[in-house]
């Protein structure tokens, strides 16, 4: 079954005013992943569209040709194909960032239902991205938060915001101590701080391990900010923690091209209140002491802290590795957590990537692979990705690099498998309440 949704510049709860783009197909083979460009809309187009008015009459008057790079930006973002027919909105309204493909649609936060109806787009400006776009709680409030900025996936630059129920910025969130916020991760915590990433670039010794004594190195940051003051109150850096040894991405031919070798991709709070910091190029997910920064335990790579196995029905990667280049570790509890598994950078270690749920047991120091949920259409993504447990217990899965999002019973049925245009992908996509307006 396959249902096409309306596309509006900007929707709300109500319907009205929504109108109808015909259907795109999607396809499997273009999958661009690292094309997060943005558009103009609002305000900003509106200006363009009295540009090309003036532009138009100047030429009318004068015989000569109107250039093409006069017309208004796209202020729609791209439809929503729904490909396996989903439950009702029960558990929330779908949160998702669409980007790509800025010369046919805008760019931005948007929040669909179970049908890909839009109830809410707020277009981002030309040049920016945005990410991680959810609804959180801060002093006690449902709000919306999402980062916008440059270069996600790389060194990013950017601000994350926070809005109320009426669709109003109430605060901006900057990284501090000269570092800039980075899009993988905007997390309010119960104390009303953040929990925010950032990349920095230093220059490292690396004869240790075969590379050069100047390589440019990319480290990753975490911090906790107070949202209120900008006050930095915790602050952690892969290069004090982790050594460069540690990376599974290859050192660059050259010493002067940057080398991502540790690639944080998310900070999470575990159910005792410490950290969970992901990291990507070191195919680890590290749990970290919230007060001193030191190290509990890691899972996977190549300092793992537990033996990993996988149980009847599951099966490892082509690595014996329960995941790879994977991202948002997840705590459950009771020593459950879930994982987005991308299990590819470019070449795939399972031909497909999946969402994962694995059990630890610390005591023993192992780690099992008790359920895994395949990316529907058999595919692999090269980057992103989360895997969000909903409230009544579903997965709901963003695929990353492709332009896909999905959501899984309990048991494993998928329920809803839905898609974009074909370039177009969202960082990371969610099901949650919401009551705006």
């Amino acid at each position: 079954m396959r249902l096409t949704s309306p596309s509006s510049a900007v929707g709300r709860r109500s319907r009205a005013g929504l109108w109808r783009r015909p259907g795109h197909a999607l396809s499997a083979a273009t999958l661009i992943g690292g094309a997060l460009l943005v558009t103009l809309a609002g305000a900003v187009a509106a200006a363009l569209i009295g540009v090309a008015i003036l532009v138009a009459l100047a030429g009318a008057a004068s015989g000569a040709a109107i250039p093409a790079a006069a017309a208004a930006a796209p202020t729609a973002p791209p439809p929503v194909t729904v490909l396996t027919a989903g439950p009702s909105n029960h558990d929330g309204d779908i949160f998702i960032t669409p980007t790509g493909d800025t010369a046919t649609y805008a760019n931005g936060a948007e929040i669909i239902d179970s049908q890909g109806r839009v109830i809410w787009f707020h277009a981002v400006p030309a040049g920016l991205t945005a990410a991680d776009f959810r609804t959180q709680t801060y002093r006690g409030q449902p709000v919306l938060t999402w980062w916008q900025g440059t270069g996600l996936g790389g060194l990013s630059s950017g601000t994350d915001y926070i809005y109320n129920s009426r669709y109003q910025q109430i605060a901006a969130v900057n990284a501090g101590n000269g570092y800039s916020a980075d899009g993988h991760e905007f997390l309010i915590t119960p104390r009303s701080t953040a929990l925010i990433l950032a990349y920095s670039s230093a220059t490292a010794d690396l004869t240790s391990i075969g590379g050069p004594a100047d390589q440019a190195v990319i480290d990753g940051i975490v911090q906790e900010i107070d949202i209120r003051t900008g006050r930095v109150l915790f602050q952690w850096n892969s290069a004090d923690h982790v050594p460069y040894s540690a990376s599974e991405q290859p050192l660059p031919a050259s010493a002067a091209t940057p080398w991502d070798w540790f690639h944080v991709n998310a900070v999470h709070l575990d159910t005792d209140g410490n950290l969970l910091i992901d990291a990507r190029n070191t195919w680890t997910t590290y749990k970290v002491n919230r007060h001193t920064g030191q190290i509990i335990w890691k899972l996977g790579g190549k300092q793992s802290s537990f033996a990993v196995s996988a149980a009847p029905g599951q099966v490892l990667d082509s690595a014996g590795e329960i995941f790879a280049w994977q991202h948002d570790p997840e705590a459950l509890g009771h020593g459950v957590y879930t994982f987005f598994d991308n299990e590819s950078s470019g070449t795939p270690l399972l031909p497909q990537s999946r969402a994962i749920t694995v059990r630890l047991n610390t005591r023993a120091w192992t780690a099992t692979l008790v359920r895994s949920d395949d990316q529907p259409e058999g595919l692999p993504a090269a980057s992103q990705g989360n895997a969000q447990t909903t409230r009544s217990g579903d997965l709901f899965v963003g695929w990353g690099a492709l332009p896909y999002f999905s959501e899984f019973s309990r048991s494993g049925t998928l329920l809803l498998n839905a898609g974009f245009p074909a370039g177009v992908n969202t960082y990371r996509a969610y099901r949650l309440p919401w009551n705006g307006g």
